[in-house]
């Protein structure tokens, strides 16, 4: 969103991604120039005037990413996150995580008046400026940061649970939840909640250097939503994993328009397939040396030559026959 058109309000942007060849939008639920929150979590009525503002295309989920990251943020990072909040709770860390655990209802409940069953969001982090273990760690911080990040989250999973809607987490550094490990932990914690669930993003496994392939066929049942965003990782003799204080387009992990990054997008929807994935595939642009308008014109049609029709016969079909268990054991030589 922006305040030029055409994307300043929800029926210009939607007949703008429309022209593109887009299907759906993905809507920022913290966004005031599109979507009043509390309003849709109050009223069907208001949640079907906004769904008839996109020009027929589909609201796919609504995102919750930033008040999801204020549920649990460190003092470091009290200042720059402030900004994400309404502006009575700036400044004071505990009221503003009790106005992000609300704005995190109303999109549960928006959510469920919009017939929707997901939503991608952001765990918060308390542990974060502790990821590289030195000065070593004190025993026991690990653990009682994921009790605490489970205790903040129980009450809205619980919530979740109660109005059909699961919580996509999107797993990114800068969070607590950032790999499947990080995931593990976060659901152990809960109880194995069953609303603790996986927004798939493989840019973000590319700068782990993690197998973001083979992470589908461990989760597959956890993911709920999926954004397809590239990134490529290009090490040098001067920077590696940690050269996060360069530029993006000096830093050896960058995000970048589809196909132009290392993303093996065929494998990923492959086995996203595989996995019975059966969902959204959302666009995210975020690229450090093309335009967002080119990125986003080339984005549909890269989807779309990337969607499998699931077959509905195996080619070999013909050859087979009806079930028969006297000669199945003829076969392998059994009376």
């Amino acid at each position: 969103m922006a305040d030029e058109a055409p994307y300043n309000s929800l029926p210009n942007i939607s007949a703008w991604a429309k022209s593109l060849g887009y299907l759906g939008v993905q809507l920022p639920s913290w966004d005031g120039r599109i979507l009043d929150v509390k309003q849709a979590a109050e009223s069907k009525t208001y949640c079907d005037e906004v769904k008839g503002r996109t020009n027929g295309l589909v609201i796919t989920e609504l995102a919750s990413h930033l008040q999801g990251q204020l549920v649990a943020s460190h003092p470091a990072y009290d200042s720059l996150f402030d900004a994400f909040a309404a502006p009575e709770v700036q400044g004071n860390p505990k009221a503003r995580a009790e106005w992000a655990a609300q704005q995190m209802r109303y999109v549960i409940q928006a959510s469920a008046n919009m017939g929707l069953s997901v939503t991608p969001s952001f765990s918060g982090a308390l542990m974060w400026p502790y990821l590289y273990p030195w000065p070593q760690r004190p025993a026991g911080l690990v653990e009682e940061g994921f009790r605490e990040l489970a205790a903040r989250w129980k009450p809205i999973l619980d919530f979740a649970d109660q109005h059909g809607v699961d919580i996509a987490y999107e797993l990114h550094p800068g969070e607590d939840l950032y790999d499947g490990a990080t995931f593990e932990q976060f659901l152990e914690a809960t109880g194995n909640h069953p609303r603790v669930h996986i927004n798939y993003d493989p840019s973000h496994f590319i700068l782990q250097c993690l197998d973001y392939v083979g992470f589908i066929d461990v989760y597959a049942s956890r993911i709920k939503a999926f954004h397809v965003k590239d990134a490529e990782f290009r090490p040098s003799a001067k920077s590696g994993v940690y050269g996060g204080y360069l530029g993006w387009k000096e830093r050896p992990g960058r995000f970048r328009s589809l196909g132009d990054g290392q993303v093996d997008f065929k494998q990923v929807f492959s086995r996203l397939t595989a996995g019975g994935y059966s969902s959204w595939a959302v666009l995210e642009w975020e690229c450090c040396y093309k335009d967002s308008v080119q990125g986003a014109t080339e984005g549909a049609p890269f989807i779309a030559s990337h969607l499998i029709d699931v077959p509905t016969r195996a080619f070999d079909d013909f050859a087979g026959a009806a079930t028969d268990v006297g000669r199945n054991r003829r076969l392998m030589g059994l009376s």
